[in-house]
């Protein structure tokens, strides 16, 4: 479905019951994000916000896809694995054998088809660029400071769009902008990213101003398609176009007319980068890991033009501690994506699953039609060499016909087919700049737990059902190691699960690896394969918190313990490092919390929203987790 402005988005939202108009004043700086941020996280109460009194003439929208419903309105289909099988079914279409001259001529509907979803360039000026500023000021838009430790306000669903000085082949990224005056923000471009690489390129080629444009609002897809793992040459526009049914219109930018953009977008934001300008401190910014990430020196984006619709309306997001909008455009990346890489890299793919407390790439859970011994590593290869797949940290394989959702039905068939000596795999290489694990920036370790059944040629011991041994209780390890601030069994007691969830208080070098190592002697861990480590501030009865914090702290190379006789007991050590209790050298990011002050207005302002009883923040929850106030922590303070 192509919806032609996100006004007609947000009237489909309030047909719906999804939307809620917020009449009264909210400010943009922290107190939107707060409010958001409850309501994202409460799924009995998670509705699409309308802001309409912002302190400028624009309403702001924010957590418009903040569910799968409203994901699946943006995109137009009742649900996310419709989109995969419609990709599935052209792939096989378009690549399917073609025995005769009718088959061939069959294809022509469909070719014509696929013809009509291309973007195209109109003439003359577009909806977007019904208004044009006298004067560029981004202080005349209601832009966001999201967390109180942010470096600033940020755009933060931005479609960045940028040309290969080389071909002209267009690419829409979404990055963060950090705005530092009414003419200009950072580009946030990770080295990875390509945008990074076009400026790159002109400044190889001695070419100081790189034109660009930023895109906000319009047609929903317009906004997914910018986060989509795309291969590098292929037009976002054009999966806009598949997605929609219906080709993106384009117009020339005003000030920058070498770059197209929406006709129907909301906002346009044209611009240069100096490529031979000082870059500018930006940062820190309270991002999707739910960590803040650390400043950093990016290139200048300067405004040349505002353009927009008379009735304009700002999209904006929040990221955080999980969930939240994010969740759900990953999702539909996660199912969407399904297909091509089933059909072009890994055949033998059944299903994938990114978990929302692996926060994308940090945890994918992945089955497979398994048909010989040593295919788990053959995916897990290919699966770290295929596009964004390579900033997987933990990926789990599995196969049979469990359901991958079901966890805890999945982490029983998984660890049953588990010799953790045997059947784990460590290596390294390119990881997401936000990752702070790494001892060194974009750079670390990765693992891959083979849970498929196992044939005998994979197998040095047999695997036996898991009992757990005599005299094994909780209480007493804690008794026997006072540092283990909590323990949570309920796998090994309830669910015949041998994993221990274990919230250590670290106090000298060396702590966790010593107390693995003890732990393991010990006759009743007999049986027990994986403990999973996080910090004593880590409720470890959490289980979501625990694989939160877990998978964003653990460096799966330098961070794992082998211990017991056999060494067949795997400890992953999830809590945070330091620089005198682990030499670990780089700054540590603090969790994403807001700020008392904002709390307490927002508690003060709830019943003039009409959203119902107040929601408690969920900041407060991890109050007590804290590193001190700052954004960053370097030594153990």
């Amino acid at each position: 479905m192509a919806y032609k402005s996100l006004n007609a988005f947000i009237e489909e939202l309030d047909k719906a019951g999804e939307l809620v108009r917020i009449s009264t004043f909210v400010d943009p700086v922290l107190e939107i994000a707060e409010i958001t941020d409850r309501v994202s996280k409460t799924p009995d109460r998670n509705k699409a916000l309308l802001f309409e009194k912002t302190g400028t003439d624009f309403p702001l929208l924010i957590n418009s896809m903040g569910n799968e419903r409203r994901m699946c309105m943006a995109l137009g289909v009742n649900k996310l694995d419709d989109v995969a099988s419609d990709i599935a079914d052209l792939f096989k279409k378009l690549a399917g054998p073609k025995h005769g001259i009718l088959d061939k001529l069959s294809m022509l509907p469909q070719l014509s088809k696929f013809a009509s979803w291309m973007p195209k360039v109109i003439s003359g000026k577009g909806a977007c660029q019904q208004v044009v500023m006298d004067k560029p000021d981004l202080g005349k838009l209601p832009i966001l400071q999201c967390w109180p430790k942010d470096g600033g306000r940020f755009l933060t669903l931005p479609a960045i769009h940028t040309k290969d000085p080389n071909n002209g082949i267009r690419n829409i990224g979404m990055y963060r902008m950090q705005v530092f005056a009414p003419d200009m923000t950072a580009m946030h471009w990770h080295k990875h990213k390509v945008s990074a690489r076009h400026f790159n390129e002109y400044k190889k080629l001695g070419i100081r101003k790189m034109p660009v444009a930023v895109a906000l609002g319009g047609d929903p897809i317009y906004t997914y398609s910018a986060t989509a793992p795309l291969p590098e040459n292929v037009d976002e526009y054009m999966l806009a176009g598949f997605l929609r049914k219906k080709s993106v219109e384009l117009v020339k930018c005003l000030t920058q007319p070498e770059i197209e953009v929406p006709a129907d977008a909301d906002f346009i934001i044209e611009g240069y980068v100096d490529t031979e300008e000082e870059l500018i401190w930006e940062g820190p910014f309270g991002d999707h890991t739910g960590y803040y990430s650390l400043p950093d020196f990016y290139p200048r984006f300067h405004v040349t033009a505002i353009t927009h619709r008379k009735d304009a309306v700002y999209p904006a997001t929040i990221v955080g501690i999980p969930p939240q909008e994010d969740a759900w455009i990953g999702k539909a990346t996660e199912r969407i994506f399904l297909a091509p890489i089933k059909m072009t890299m890994v055949p033998e793919i059944q299903d994938m699953n990114m978990p929302v407390e692996g926060v994308f790439h940090n945890l994918v859970i992945t089955s497979i039609n398994k048909e010989y011994a040593g295919q788990g590593q053959k995916v897990m290869n290919a699966m770290w060499g295929a596009g964004q797949m390579m900033f997987n940290k933990i990926l789990v394989l599995t196969d049979g016909k469990v359901k991958l959702d079901d966890y805890k039905a999945l982490a029983k068939y998984v660890f049953d087919n588990v010799n953790p000596a045997t059947d784990v795999y460590f290596s390294q290489g390119p990881m997401d700049v936000l990752d702070h694990s790494c001892s060194k920036l974009g750079f670390g370790g990765k693992m891959c737990i083979d849970g498929t059944k196992k044939w005998e040629e994979e197998m040095t011991v047999p695997l036996l059902p898991f009992k757990p041994a005599p005299g094994f209780s909780a209480i007493k390890l804690q008794q026997l190691f006072p540092e283990l601030v909590s323990i949570n069994d309920i796998a090994v007691k309830d669910w015949g699960i041998p994993v221990l969830f274990a919230a250590v208080r670290k106090d000298r070098p060396n702590h966790v690896r010593a107390l693995h190592d003890a732990l393991c002697e010990l006759p009743e861990m007999q049986g027990i394969k994986m403990i999973l480590y996080v910090e004593h501030t880590v409720d470890a009865g959490d289980i979501a918190d625990v694989l939160w914090r877990f998978c964003n702290n653990l460096d799966p190379r330098r961070d794992h313990l082998y211990g017991g006789k056999d060494k067949n007991i795997l400890g992953l050590d999830g809590t945070r490092k330091t620089r005198i209790l682990d030499g670990f050298e780089r700054p540590w990011p603090n969790i994403i919390v807001a700020d008392g002050r904002t709390i307490h207005t927002v508690d003060k302002k709830w019943e003039l929203l009409g959203l119902g009883d107040i929601i408690i923040s969920p900041s407060l929850k991890y109050k007590t987790q804290l590193y001190g106030e700052e954004a960053s922590v370097l030594d153990s303070d």
